[in-house]
């Protein structure tokens, strides 16, 4: 199947590791040109780039989803080198996993703590489309694919405002997808998944939530980046406003 990517310029954010960087390799496979972002390390940003063909098929940016001035200059370093974005994956988050045991009741989570991050895990992602959506819609073709989590469909201990947040985004493509103007916009909900994150955590758990997924696995970075290829591509003709969950059944 021909997805149409050839050339097509991919701003992927968060990119420098697990889902983000299975995806802007996957992108960059079918022919697409990607800008990765970072917020902390330049230097992953830069590896990331070498691998997916060296400054003339990919570009590093700054992006900090906390402050729509960087919101705003990581889409015009994009637009200013390539002419535009005509797919955007809004994968950033600020989140960390924590074990629920380890988490205070959610009445006693202090307001400071909290409240920031779901602004920002909220609001980053609305100002980064806000920043494209023009240049799609004048082109009258593009791509938007927000990732969110089977969180915020089914609940985890703990996830108040994580599935709050990630909800929002839910919300937020249902509107989003009465765009028009050759634009689908899509979110992609994945369950748990065999990325980075999953260091840290009890192997035990992680073969126990493996168990628990009707497909026998848990998915990998690269099963969630090809779902994303597929809605982010002139393949995906029709798929607008749609939750779509990667998580074997979960």
């Amino acid at each position: 199947m021909d997805l149409g990517l050839t050339d097509k310029r991919v701003l992927v954010t968060g990119a420098t590791r697990g889902i983000g960087r299975a995806t802007a390799r996957a992108f960059a496979d079918e022919g697409a040109r990607v800008a990765v972002t970072y917020h902390t390390s330049e230097a992953a940003a830069e590896q990331v780039v070498k691998e997916l063909g060296g400054e003339e098929r990919a570009l590093a940016v700054p992006y900090d989803l906390a402050d729509p001035a960087s919101v705003r200059a990581a889409v015009r370093r994009v637009e200013e080198r390539w002419g535009g974005v005509d797919v955007l994956v809004a994968n950033a988050q600020t989140w960390v996993w924590i074990n629920p045991e380890d988490l205070p009741a959610y009445e006693d989570l202090p307001l400071d703590e909290w409240l920031g991050r779901f602004r920002e895990n909220v609001e980053g992602h609305l100002w980064t489309v806000r920043e494209v959506l023009r240049g799609m819609r004048r082109r009258g073709w593009g791509r938007v694919v927000l990732l969110s989590s089977v969180t915020a469909l089914h609940g985890n201990p703990g996830s108040e405002v994580y599935g709050a947040a990630k909800a929002a985004l839910h919300g937020f493509v249902r509107g989003l997808m009465w765009t028009r103007d050759g634009v689908l916009a899509n979110v992609v909900a994945p369950g748990g998944t065999l990325t980075e994150s999953l260091d840290n955590v009890d192997p035990e758990l992680v073969a126990q939530a493996a168990r628990d997924t009707p497909s026998g696995r848990l998915s990998t970075a690269e099963d969630v980046a090809r779902l994303v290829v597929f809605l982010g591509s002139a393949a995906n003709g029709n798929v607008n406003g749609e939750i779509v969950r990667t998580a074997g059944g979960r």
